[in-house]
């Protein structure tokens, strides 16, 4: 008898769940496609290839992994609210438990599939998410307003530490032509002395041979007795061992990349001395938050709705509703304090777990006693 009830709860379960996924996906590609339009169509300006039609094919399929990854928690915590609100309503929660069912076993195929979720979710983040990141961030930029499209693909100064003692700068580089003007290289001794210099008018990037050809370039070299050595010429190319999109990161990358390449390229930067990378850790550590989020936000849903309660479904709703715009909204927000460096990546990203999971078992532990 059990046995069928966790196969009807498990049903209810994934069939809500892929209403909700395939409903919201249609709904937000419908608005956004339409919100988007007008900068779309300001694209085909660069490239005519870049119509509406490319970028249904080429980028909002990916857009859409994207969207469902980032609000799956939310749509599963949505979903066991409206099932198990209407089970509540048809008496249904009361006969199983009338038959002699505990609460805690009325609730095992709440765990097994949430746990069967995330598990899936925690894949995807690592694995798969990165692969489609790569080919939704190629467009990106384009479905910006002008100012944040600017610092994607515009030209802007940047500059790079490529080890404790070596730094790059270049005055003016254009991210999408990777191409620039007044570029320096500087290399010093362990006493912060400079001993080698080279500098050049403009520099562009070689991706067939993964060089920076540099052209009308000065160098010079600094001996130990201060003595100076000098050089010049038309063109000479240097491999600095990353490509642009590496040396000079930005908020994008670590979104391209699967959490083993991840965890490389932060090692790889803290040896360089780059401090700058809560961005990238945030993103490492809500790989994994988030499907945690998907277990917790299960167990909090089944408590909010498994009583029938004056109002019914429309209460429990729009309490899910208000709870689940809280937990995104707490997320965003802890992300920007994170890269202002106000609080670890690591606690930002796991914090409101942390505050859910005792809220949540307070109120289960609760129910389960009624």
């Amino acid at each position: 008898m059990l046995k069928i009830i966790d196969g009807y709860i498990v049903k209810k379960y994934l069939g809500t769940f892929g209403f909700m996924l395939v409903l919201l996906s249609i709904v937000v590609l419908v608005i956004d496609v339409q919100q988007k339009i007008p900068r779309i169509e300001r694209a085909t300006e660069i490239d005519p290839k870049l119509d509406v039609t490319y970028f249904l094919i080429n980028f909002y399929p990916f857009w859409i992994i994207n969207l469902v990854v980032t609000f799956l928690a939310i749509l599963v915590f949505i979903s066991v609210i409206y099932f198990t609100s209407r089970m509540a309503n048809n008496t249904e929660i009361v006969a199983i438990i009338s038959s002699g069912a505990s609460f805690h076993r009325f609730a095992r195929p709440y765990l097994l599939t949430s746990l069967f979720i995330a598990v899936i979710s925690l894949v995807i983040n690592h694995f798969v998410l990165p692969w489609a990141n790569i080919k939704k961030n190629q467009l990106e930029a384009y479905t910006y307003n002008t100012t944040n499209k600017e610092k994607i693909l515009g030209t802007a100064a940047v500059s790079a530490q490529l080890s404790k003692t070596e730094y790059i700068f270049i005055n003016s580089w254009n991210k999408r032509e990777k191409r620039g003007y007044g570029f320096l290289y500087q290399k010093f001794d362990k006493n912060r002395k400079l001993i080698y210099e080279l500098k050049s008018t403009d520099v562009f990037w070689e991706q067939e041979k993964k060089n920076f050809v540099l052209n009308s370039y000065l160098e010079k070299t600094i001996n130990k007795d201060d003595s100076e050595k000098l050089g010049q010429g038309f063109e000479v190319r240097k491999n600095f061992g990353q490509d642009p999109e590496e040396l000079f990161p930005n908020e994008l990358l670590g979104q391209n990349k699967t959490t083993p390449e991840l965890i490389k390229f932060i090692e790889r930067e803290k040896e360089k001395g780059n401090s700058n990378l809560n961005s990238h850790l945030n993103e490492f550590h809500q790989r994994t938050s988030m499907p945690v989020s998907i277990i917790i936000l299960t167990f909090l849903a089944l408590s909010l709705s498994s009583q029938k309660k004056r109002g019914g479904l429309g209460i429990n709703l729009a309490i899910g509703i208000s709870l689940a715009f809280v937990f995104v909204f707490s997320f965003e927000a802890l992300k920007v304090v994170s890269e202002n460096k106000s609080m670890s990546p690591a606690l930002a990203m796991w914090f409101p777990n942390i505050v859910f999971f005792p809220v949540t078992l307070f109120l289960y532990l609760k129910r389960a006693n009624q």
